[in-house]
């Protein structure tokens, strides 16, 4: 498969009035042609921050200190202003997490439609435009007479659908989907996940889902990541990462999933709170809420062990 992005050694800082919030430091990642990433971790781990980064999205003071974003080859962060208003939505698409805010109140779905169209392809006829809207709306299962209704008249699946459809209208390469199921129920959150699923399929989609729920990564994703404190902790296949995770964080989390035949006795929690980011801690960042804590764990940074592409930054493994 042909490699789409590389992130190399990455690293965004917020400086703030009491010091620099270092959101995501020293994050390498790779993205090949047609594969869903499901990119994992606590809230605040700096998973969102890492998918704005990919489209230069991130609000001030945010800024990236360090490290490239390779896509096709090309350095996302040192393009200029130009270049990169003609990759958003073009060849990079992104959903964001909450439909009703992201869409625009004042305006029926067709406009939006047609003005992302228009912005993007100069001639194209406003017709033409509107009949691609159309066929989009086909493709999610809506109707095409929807297009004339505006955003608070459609439930929060439909929303969301608009915006994957809007995100899909220019035939991107890559979809950044930003928690895009947290404000749907149990029922259209399976339909969702249907959708998306069969959408990569039909548009050869690469797609990085950020995302804190491990069900919606099981379901769909090839390949996983999962941050923790602003940097990796482990990635590998979805398969081996269920089976056999190897970071401690990484079995953290999958220990305190519920279980739903509900025989175990009590609910698995993680202790300790996830680290500032301010003052991370030295060495290991995870190292003060790790029941393996050895020395070098308070002092240096993880060793990185990698077999058979499943990658695990921890001294268990030196």
């Amino acid at each position: 498969m042909a490699r789409i992005l590389e992130i190399e050694d990455l690293s965004v800082h917020f400086p703030i009035n009491i010091g620099t919030v270092r959101a995501v430091e020293g994050v390498d990642l790779q993205l090949e042609q047609g594969e869903v990433m499901g990119l994992v971790g606590e809230s605040g781990c700096g998973k969102s921050t890492l998918g704005f980064s990919i489209l230069r999205l991130l609000r001030p003071p945010g800024e990236i200190v360090g490290g490239r974003i390779l896509y096709h080859g090309q350095d996302i962060v040192r393009m200029g202003e130009k270049e990169i208003l003609s990759l958003r939505g073009n060849r990079i698409a992104m959903i964001f997490q909450d439909p009703l805010t992201s869409l625009n109140p004042l305006f029926r779905i067709d406009k939006q439609f047609i003005e992302t169209l228009l912005t993007h392809e100069k001639g194209l006829a406003k017709g033409e435009a509107f009949n691609r809207a159309e066929k989009m709306l086909e493709d999610l299962g809506i109707s095409p007479e929807r297009l004339l209704e505006y955003p608070h008249q459609m439930s929060g699946g439909m929303r969301q659908r608009i915006m994957i459809g809007l995100g899909l209208i220019l035939n991107p390469d890559l979809l950044i989907a930003d928690e895009p199921t947290t404000s749907l129920d149990v029922i259209v959150e399976a339909q969702f996940l249907d959708l998306l699923n069969g959408l990569r399929r039909q548009y050869d989609l690469t797609i990085l889902l950020i995302t804190h729920n491990l069900g919606n990564v099981a379901q769909l994703a090839d390949r996983i990541t999962v941050m923790y404190g602003g940097s990796i902790a482990e990635v590998g296949p979805a398969e081996a990462i269920f089976e056999n995770p190897l970071h401690p964080y990484t079995q953290g989390l999958l220990s305190s999933i519920p279980n739903i035949k509900l025989d175990q006795p009590k609910l698995v929690t993680m202790p300790g709170s996830p680290p500032d980011l301010v003052n991370p801690p030295q060495g290991c960042v995870f190292h003060p809420r790790c029941s393996h804590t050895m020395d070098i764990c308070r002092h240096e940074k993880p060793y990185v062990s990698k077999e058979d592409g499943h990658l695990v930054r921890c001294w268990m493994y030196r």
